[in-house]
């Protein structure tokens, strides 16, 4: 999906990591939602590339990078796990500090990865989220109704596991609607292709669970140690308006020590509905 890059699989203590590599300069980790794969930077990756040396992993559970066993606590698919991927393919691509962009369930991996490396990371940008500290805080019956997928993902095994083994594709392509304009409008066939050849290996769909189990678990436990230490690092929120109705500046200023925020008239697929603008505001945050 992205032309012009070079493709590795890098080992790191827990997995194996599909990495998308291109450009030069300073580097920039670029870091997918769910339920997609690297490929969701397809329309910004190679500009960013012609000021920065992109780098665009596949999440573990995700795409083309391995789906370790779990355990009972889920920790190997908590937002630490994933974060201390992606600390290591930045040190064995040689790169000690960096900055990282993260959508979705990448954005909640980009801030682990920003407290527990903080030593290591210059800047942040989230993308369409908050902490699912703040969600789960502020659950209503609307917000309850619009993620309801947090709360059937997040179910005992296999019980969504079976549920959308039965038909994956169209679970894949009904949640891109419900949170977006609708796939046929937004997204690009090719891309579309890539999630969904993605998402039919009953091992992704297990590992994605198994990110939401311990979405509401042992991150959790994670986010309530780091309550009283905000980041300190310049964090860029950015969200869409047609998803994401509220302030979400405001909630990440209970988390982070400087904010800057900025909304967009979209859904919550900001890099394929329009990534022209996305692609400004990231600029315009990564020094170059």
């Amino acid at each position: 999906m992205l032309h012009g890059f070079d493709y590795r699989a890098i080992e790191t203590a827990g997995a194996t990591i599909n990495v998308a590599l291109a450009g030069s300069g300073p580097p920039l980790v670029l870091l997918h939602g769910y339920p997609q794969t690297h490929a969701m930077w397809h329309r910004i990756a190679p500009e960013l590339a012609e000021s920065f040396t992109v780098v665009c992993p596949d999440l573990r559970g995700y795409g083309e990078s391995s789906k370790p066993p779990t355990d009972d606590a889920h920790e190997p698919y908590s937002k630490r796990a994933m974060a201390t991927d992606v600390a290591q393919v930045m040190t064995q691509l040689g790169f000690e500090r960096f900055c990282v962009a993260g959508h979705d369930r990448g954005g909640r991996v980009a801030h682990r990865l920003a407290l527990d490396a903080r030593d290591r990371i210059d800047r942040v940008a989230v993308l369409d989220i908050i902490p699912a500290h703040s969600v789960f805080a502020q659950m209503d019956k609307d917000a309850a109704t619009g993620t309801y997928h947090w709360f059937f993902l997040s179910q005992p095994y296999d019980l969504p596991e079976r549920l959308i083994g039965a038909d994956p594709a169209f679970f894949l392509r009904w949640h891109l609607k419900s949170w977006s304009g609708g796939p046929d409008e937004f997204f690009a066939a090719e891309a579309l292709a890539a999630y969904e050849r993605a998402f039919s290996d009953p091992a992704t769909v297990h590992a994605t669970c198994e990110d939401y189990r311990a979405g509401a678990s042992i991150d959790l436990e994670h986010d309530e140690a780091d309550l009283e230490r905000p980041l300190e690092c310049p964090l860029f929120v950015l969200w869409g308006s047609r998803t994401k109705p509220g302030d979400l500046e405001a909630v990440w200023r209970d988390w982070a020590l400087d904010v800057t925020a900025h909304v967009l008239p979209c859904g919550h697929f900001l890099a394929e509905e329009l990534p022209s603008e996305t692609l400004a505001h990231l600029r315009r945050f990564f020094p170059g």
